[in-house]
């Protein structure tokens, strides 16, 4: 016996292994193979999409009111160029905010330049993306835009817009900044460069500031002829194929291409494959950026944070729970998946009826605008303005400018699906939850963003996602016309 203790080793001490903090960890495949015999067996599913927004607004619709100026314009107090950088969204934050400050400043707007980006690598001019005519025509009488500086101007810089003086102006700045910091210049110049001006003016402004911003947004800026030609085509296309659901159809924003999957920094289930890759695409598009010494990457905490792209097959999942059968049509907005064959796999077993561009238009049809990223998006952004369900997954300036275009169409309310990521996380991370159970939480999460459809702008919202009150009144009551005068 005593031998025996004798040979036991007191310094071998047991491993604990411990579970990691629920949610922080990519495991929706599991709960896929879990739920899904009896998700397909689920004879419970109506007609959601056409119910889905039944009981949303409850007497509190909106209707839009901006109102032109019927008066001329006073002698312009010079020429304002601005330079509109970043992707087709953000593009579009620029252009109307130099709208508005031209017209606040009663000064005339040259059609902005686009900024080309490493990135976006789109050489597209403002005439490729916007039916430029008809964006001068509709602000006649509230700014005065041209095409190009006169050359009596120009003359004076050697006709180089490099030798203009340019303002380096501070995001969010007020307009009061313009006005008290701009104008002056402006008058003695006759002529100012604001580059960049991606994000230069402030959510919050006087009501003549925020009706310019209405009226060029939404009444303004029209797509080119090209892009929405096609983009109707794909719309009725859409329609035709969602004739079981009387033309309705789901629209899904989604970002999973490598270099979102890769600057999230976020890890799935690919493996030593997936890091290689992600690794790569890091280097590529941000050369030394996640590998700065001292520089903490922690996945889960990304994942429980919400921050995650979400990958299609959670996205199939959530709207399956959400009530929305497999004979629903979908049209998917998003560039080239990444491992496109192993992520759409599940989505399309759970939604067969699923479209995209490049699946509703021929290449012929397509070519013209290949390569160009933002006339991609335009496209993107028409079938989705126009679709039943918006579903947007990962924020950016895209669901952005959606939300308030479709609240603006639609009666005030935008119509959208906005998961809450931080709950998804979890419930996908779940392994004791069933399909009846997620399908609870799913139907939860929908009312949720169904009662989120209708909302006021708030103090440090953004116009272009709350429309209501500044560009829209309520339907059932005639309101006086938004202040159409320019400090």
């Amino acid at each position: 016996m005593l031998f025996y203790m004798g040979t036991v080793s007191f310094d071998v001490v047991p491993v604990i292994k411990h579970r990691p903090t629920p949610g922080s960890v990519y495991r929706s495949p599991q709960l896929y193979a879990k739920v899904r015999r009896e998700m397909e067996s689920d004879n419970s599913y109506g007609d959601t999409i056409s119910t889905i927004w039944k009981h949303s607004y409850k007497g509190r619709e909106w209707r839009p009111c901006i109102n032109k100026s019927l008066q001329g314009l006073p002698e312009s107090n010079g020429y304002i160029f601005i330079e509109a950088n970043g992707g087709l969204n953000q593009q579009r934050t620029s252009i109307c905010n130099a709208v508005a400050v031209a017209g606040y400043l009663n000064a005339t707007l040259v059609i902005p330049n686009f900024h080309f980006h490493s990135i976006w690598r789109d050489r597209s001019k403002f005439g490729d993306i916007y039916d430029e005519g008809f964006f001068i025509k509709s602000l006649v009488n509230d700014v005065r835009i041209v095409k190009t500086v006169p050359g009596y101007i120009m003359e004076r810089f050697d006709y180089n817009l490099s030798n203009v003086y340019n303002f380096r102006i501070k995001a969010w700045s007020s307009i009061q900044f313009y006005r008290d910091t701009v104008l002056p210049k402006l008058l003695e110049e006759k002529i100012i460069r604001i580059a960049p001006f991606a994000n230069r003016l402030s959510f919050d402004a006087p009501p003549a500031v925020q009706r310019l911003r209405c009226l060029a947004n939404y009444q303004a800026l029209r797509f080119s002829n090209p892009i929405l030609t096609l983009g109707e085509t794909l719309v009725a296309r859409m329609k035709e194929r969602s004739a079981n659901n009387s033309g309705k159809y789901i629209s899904v924003h989604l970002r999973f291409e490598e270099d979102m999957v890769a600057f999230s920094c976020c890890v799935y289930d690919g493996g030593e494959q997936e890091k290689t890759d992600m690794d790569a695409a890091r280097e590529r598009g941000w050369r030394g950026k996640f590998t700065k010494p001292g520089r903490v990457i922690l996945p889960g905490e990304i994942r429980l944070n919400g921050s995650c792209p979400l990958t299609p097959l959670e996205v199939g999942l959530m709207l399956r729970g959400m009530g929305f059968s497999k004979s629903t049509s979908i049209y998917l907005a998003s560039g080239k998946i990444y491992d496109s064959e192993r992520h759409m796999a599940p989505l399309l077993e759970m939604f067969p009826l699923l479209q995209t561009k490049e699946t509703l238009a021929s290449a012929d049809e397509l070519a013209p605008f290949q390569n160009y990223s933002s006339r991609m998006a335009a496209i993107d952004y028409t079938v989705c303005l126009h679709s039943e369900v918006f579903v947007t997954t990962q924020g950016g300036n895209f669901p952005h400018f959606l939300l308030g275009h479709r609240r603006y169409l639609y009666g005030g309310h935008s119509r959208t699906i906005k998961p809450d990521k931080r709950k998804l996380a979890l419930i996908f991370d779940n392994p004791s939850i069933g399909w009846k159970g997620f399908k609870k939480q799913m139907l939860s999460m929908r009312a949720h963003s169904a009662s989120k459809g209708l909302q006021l702008k708030r103090p440090n919202d953004s116009i272009y996602s709350f429309p209501c009150p500044d560009c829209m009144c309520k339907a059932n009551k005639t309101e006086d016309s938004r202040s159409s005068s320019v400090t």
